[in-house]
């Protein structure tokens, strides 16, 4: 069990280089890379694969609330988090959150990677294509940002992502700055990753067939493989925006994302 969790945390370490690169270069949510990754990972390390894809996603949101909440305090320092419309999101955010990792734990199996698939692929079409949602219309009622909220909330909690992508169009539909609209998210993200990662957490508890050094469904050694090496790559990529192609390359990360969701999926 050492040695695969010595390979384990080397291959970590290295994924979590990639992950912080991509995030500060295009902008992207780690766990677009990190749930595949372990979802390819971890069966090599001898865990059941009833598990692999309940562990990758609550591991990848926990890598989220990590990695994302310097993002997030940046943002609010510049100005760029609209507090108001964080207090209209975050409770329906925080229980979708929940809801999703509650709905992970309730659906087969061998049904997580095609949900998680099918989210990939949508999201990759949308930044294949350059999709902009914006517009002026009046923002809605706190009964229904809440509700929109919760729909937010589940879909990232099941991807195991921040949930940015979605965040970003639903704040510009309504005319918000896209400046606001990206710190806005941020920060919703953190919060997003928060909920699902502790509902990972308590669904997994007592659970006898975990690997050792589990939180719940959160394995620590990937986290921290993850972690220590993508919060210092994050600032090189954003160091290189000005230099390197980063629409062509969103593109190319785009079609990569396309075969990846279309292998889980089929």
């Amino acid at each position: 069990m050492m040695p695969d969790m010595v390979w384990l945390l080397l291959m970590c370490l290295g994924l979590g280089a990639v992950v912080g690169l991509m995030a500060g270069l295009l902008g992207i949510g780690g766990g677009l890379l990190i749930v595949p990754a372990l979802v390819w990972m971890l069966p090599q390390t001898g865990i059941e694969p009833g598990l692999v894809m309940h562990i990758a996603l609550a591991t990848s949101l926990a890598c989220i609330v990590l990695t994302s909440g310097s993002s997030a305090r940046s943002h609010l320092r510049l100005g760029n988090v609209d507090v108001s419309l964080v207090r209209l999101l975050a409770p329906g955010m925080v229980l979708g959150g929940i809801a999703g990792s509650a709905v992970a734990e309730w659906v087969p199996a061998d049904w997580l990677p095609r949900i998680f698939a099918g989210i990939v692929l949508l999201l990759a079409l949308q930044m294949l294509l350059s999709l902009k949602v914006t517009g002026r219309h009046p923002i809605p009622g706190r009964a229904a940002i809440a509700a929109s909220g919760s729909v937010i909330g589940l879909v990232a909690s099941l991807a195991g992502i921040g949930g940015g992508s979605l965040t970003v169009p639903y704040l510009s539909w309504y005319g918000v700055e896209m400046r606001r609209s990206i710190g806005t998210a941020a920060f919703c993200g953190s919060i997003i990753a928060i909920a699902g990662m502790a509902g990972f957490i308590v669904a997994g508890s007592g659970d006898d067939s975990l690997p050792p050094y589990s939180l719940g469904y959160v394995y620590l050694p990937a986290l921290m493989g993850v972690v220590c090496t993508s919060v210092l790559t994050t600032r090189y990529g954003a160091r290189l925006v000005s230099h390197l192609p980063t629409q062509t390359l969103k593109k190319i990360f785009a079609i990569f994302l396309l075969f990846v969701g279309g292998k889980m999926l089929f």
